[in-house]
């Protein structure tokens, strides 16, 4: 077969045209030049330390924050959940804040032994002291201490030089190690320092900042220091905050003693991507929160980078397997909803409208099920694969109910899986073409979505539950000469009529006796099978005929349920005489 040329006319694609907007005002960021770099060829292998910041940066974000009960909802599922590093609060910035910290530390349930609280504070000595003294009777804990070293921060806020910083970084140090020894002498404390924004610092000063704090906190064996490089605004693409990670840990002292801590806040739509490459880089813990609470446009969202490992077949090691509840008690503590498009808990995320996804997705199940039966194990445990499912949303206690959802967008597919797992019904793929048309038509009417219930009653009323014309009242069937014979009485339209007919089984016996009474009638395709078991089981019967002759003749699928399978075999074959 020759293809014929295409047209002469040539094809020109469309040309984006200038916005308008004043770009001109905002440059690129470039901060490292690392043309080396190795990060791109690492590959995440295992979880990083977590620490939760929902309680601090999380909470003083909300447009209403937290209650102190509320703020021990949140805790204790933080550490239902897995998380041993938990950021409780700034207690030197209220009452508040300080009076929370003290109820945790004060009661001897609260925090499990394995679990280390963390608490922020800014490089002053007053606000340091302080925030030791809230610490006071804790079994182990964090102080973390930041002071700006950004350029514009340091000029526009705080008015002060390179070295001026350098020192009160120092200074702040210095005051963290007397109020440890003033305050909390038998009390394990660990110390965190953050060059603030590290994003906007120029990375060889951050370094240079780091270095000095070290000098005087002295890490070693047995006594870390965790450098947090929060970008606490996101100035560029998530590799160059690789490359500003890997060229920190490169180029910072005492390597063997530091744990760099990544805090990523989202305002380019980045952070998940920034945080796992900057993992890749070498970042060995991360600060966020769940669903990605915090300021502006909010922290790396805690519960998708977790997931994000699950779906590699990386233990997270927190537990996301009851998504519905961890997202329930999120919304009631923070009074915010988690979107319908969430990855991995929003109320859509595992949902299919198309026609072409539902199908595939209808197949992809269809597939694992045989997969699972043929080693004789269950869905769950096998290994995970179906079209656009990343994970089995029932491992986060989502069940398949909610998958697949019909409107107007959707095709047979979507149609078809919900009438075989919601009602039973195996369809066969032509039926599934000629019922569709129906569920189109009403979704297009309605402009709504079609849910199971009303999907069910449009099934019954196409097919199920129809004014017969035809109608049988009763029949017998047997055998004699190989052949099996059935008489049958109908009612048609109101008059009763006893008809004969015989045929190599109930089924073509039937029509041949229906063509007693003007209705010819062929059986091009035939399906059955059980809809339960036990001594009520049902059967359901599908029948495609065409009904009628020459230009009248119309194909048409039938459909009958009963107990009886020959019973349901006749009520689809008339399903189909009376669509017609």
């Amino acid at each position: 077969m020759t293809v014929p040329a295409p047209s002469s006319c040539s094809f020109t694609h469309p040309v984006q045209q200038p916005s308008g907007m004043n770009y001109s005002r905002y440059k690129p960021f470039h901060p490292v030049s690392l043309p080396d770099r190795s990060w791109p060829d690492a590959q995440i292998s295992t979880a990083p330390r977590w620490l939760s910041t929902d309680l601090r940066d999380g909470n003083q974000a909300l447009i209403d924050p937290m209650t102190p009960a509320r703020k021990r909802k949140m805790f204790d599922l933080l550490v239902k959940m897995g998380y041993k590093e938990i950021e409780v609060g700034f207690p030197s910035a209220s009452q508040t804040e300080w009076d929370f910290v003290r109820s945790l530390i004060e009661d001897p349930t609260a925090i499990p032994d394995d679990v280390v609280i963390s608490v922020l504070t800014q490089a002053r000595q007053d606000l340091i002291e302080r925030t030791a003294q809230s610490l006071v009777g804790a079994k182990q804990a964090v102080i973390h201490m930041y002071n700006a070293t950004a350029e514009l921060f340091r000029r526009v806020v705080f008015k002060l030089d390179e070295q001026e910083t350098i020192d009160l970084a120092r200074r702040g140090t210095e005051w963290v190690m007397e109020s440890i020894a003033t305050y909390l002498p038998d009390t394990p404390v660990g110390y965190e320092y953050s060059p603030e924004i590290f994003t906007q610092t120029p990375t060889d000063y951050a370094i240079e900042v780091c270095n000095a704090v070290m000098e005087v906190w002295q890490p070693g064996e047995g006594r870390e220091i965790i450098l947090n490089l929060p970008a606490t605004v996101e100035m560029s693409t998530p590799n160059t905050y690789a490359d500003q990670v890997e060229y920190f840990g490169r180029h910072i002292g005492n390597r063997d003693h530091v744990c760099i801590s990544m805090h990523c806040h989202n305002d380019r739509g980045c952070a998940v991507a920034a945080t796992e490459l900057g993992m890749m880089a070498g970042g060995q813990r991360v600060e966020g929160c769940l669903f990605g609470h915090g300021e502006r446009t909010g922290n790396v969202d805690l519960v998708t980078l977790g997931m994000n490992l699950y779906s590699q077949g990386i233990d997270p090691q927190i537990d996301f397997s009851d998504m519905a509840g961890i997202r329930r008690t999120v919304e009631y503590c923070t009074g915010m909803p988690v979107p319908a498009r969430q990855p991995y808990a929003g109320d859509l995320v595992y949902t299919a409208f198309s026609g072409s996804h539902q199908d595939a997705i209808k197949k992809g199940l269809e597939d694992l099920a045989h997969r699972a039966e043929s080693q004789g194990k269950s869905v769950h445990e096998i290994a995970w694969q179906a079209p656009y499912l990343p994970i089995d949303p029932s491992d986060v206690g989502r069940n398949y109910e909610a998958v697949i959802r019909v409107n107007s967008q959707s095709g047979k597919g979507g149609m078809a899986y919900l009438m075989k797992a919601d009602h039973q019904l195996d369809l066969p793929r032509r039926l599934q073409m000629e019922f569709s048309h129906a569920v189109q038509a009403h979704a297009d009417l309605t402009g709504k979505e079609v849910t199971s219930a009303v999907l069910w009653q449009l099934f019954g009323e196409e097919y199920l539950n129809r004014a017969h014309p035809l109608n049988i009242v009763s029949f017998t069937t047997g055998t004699s000469a190989g052949r099996t014979w059935i008489k049958a009485v109908v009612d048609r339209w109101g008059t009763r009529r006893e008809i004969e007919g015989e045929g190599n089984g109930p089924l073509s016996a039937f029509v041949d006796a229906v063509a007693q009474i003007g209705t010819p009638v062929r059986v091009l395709d035939y399906a059955e099978h059980a809809l339960t078991s036990g001594g009520d089981a049902q059967a359901a019967a599908y029948v495609e005929c065409e009904v009628g002759e020459g230009d009248q003749a119309r194909v048409l699928w039938g459909v009958g349920i009963d107990p009886d399978i020959t019973t349901a075999t006749i009520k689809a074959t008339i399903s189909a005489i009376d669509r017609s």
